[in-house]
């Protein structure tokens, strides 16, 4: 697991995109509570989420995240990571329009800082010195600790990158883009030995694959019988390609297939640490099996192969 000193000693992140959405508040405060009693001490969320349901606007997640770290008063221990600009619109980047949405994401989130927060889709008409300069500025004010790039692809951050730097201004430190057993190609050779590179700590989102890879989805039949079937027909046909292995490492292993999947994705280059939701309590078992799941190289080359 690559070690960078934001991140360090946080071996999973909770991902808050299910929050206000299919766990509703009483079920999310169940899930963060036994988050937080098994040692976990990051969650990732955006002002976007969650947008797409019908009579949300967004924000409705860090609403909730913000109510639980208030009634819990563990904010000091908690790391929270956010995002602005979900669509990428033009401008979305602008500094003036960054914290503006920051200001909004921090009254909901009932805190006076973010630990990390992320450009959450490029944004192609501000120039990109600008967007540096914008960002620096939050984390001068002490109201971010680390800004990242989220969905960028390996030009792109390379130029961010370069454009921080010329003008001596914080650069993106965190890459969040999709990356699991199913879908690799937002975080291909080129942007992986890039982040390697630059020591930019990659967190993936959708580690489980919007949950096919816990095992369940075997049939379109089955697609049909949970809320999120929907968001996991891209990862369909692919997927079947890669559960014979994953069901092979898990019945050596005795773990589970969500388990097997999240050691690979730990085990990746330039991965500090997965992301990973759960609509129940329970279903944060796959992930702390996850941390104490060694696999063998074996195991791993076969899972890789198995979703080239």
């Amino acid at each position: 697991m690559t070690e960078h000193p934001s991140i360090a000693g946080i071996p999973l992140v909770l991902g808050g995109n299910v929050f206000g959405f299919t766990a509703d508040e009483d079920a999310s405060f169940a899930i963060l509570d036994r988050f937080y009693e098994h040692g976990g001490r990051m969650v990732d969320t955006a002002q976007g989420y969650s947008v797409w349901v019908p009579g949300h606007v967004g924000g409705e997640s860090e609403a909730v995240i913000g109510k639980w770290l208030a009634s819990r008063g563990v904010r000091s221990e908690m790391r929270i990571a956010t995002k602005t600009g979900m669509f990428g619109k033009p401008g979305d980047l602008a500094p003036h329009k960054v914290a503006e949405e920051l200001h909004k994401s921090l009254e909901r989130l009932q805190t006076d800082y973010v630990d990390l927060y992320y450009a959450h889709r490029d944004d192609g008409e501000t120039d990109l010195e600008q967007v540096a300069a914008g960002f620096d500025a939050l984390v001068r004010q002490g109201l971010v600790r680390e800004v990242g790039a989220s969905n960028f692809d390996a030009k792109r951050l390379a130029a961010a990158h370069a454009a921080a730097h010329s003008n001596g201004t914080v650069p993106y430190t965190i890459l969040q883009n999709e990356y699991n057993l199913v879908e690799r190609d937002s975080y291909g050779p080129d942007l992986q030995e890039l982040c390697l590179e630059l020591g930019i700590a990659m967190l993936p989102w959708f580690g489980l694959a919007a949950g096919f890879l816990t095992g369940k989805y075997r049939t379109r039949e089955d697609l049909a019988k949970f809320n999120r079937g929907s968001s996991i027909e891209r990862f369909f046909d692919k997927g079947l390609k890669v559960l014979p292995a994953l069901d092979a490492v898990a019945a050596e292993t005795g773990a589970s297939p969500g388990a097997v999947a999240l050691a690979w994705l730990m085990r990746q280059p330039g991965i500090a640490a997965p992301i990973a939701s759960a609509s129940r309590p329970e279903q944060l078992d796959i992930q702390f099996e996850a941390l104490e799941l060694k696999l063998g190289d074996d195991q791993l080359d076969r899972l890789t192969s198995a979703g080239a």
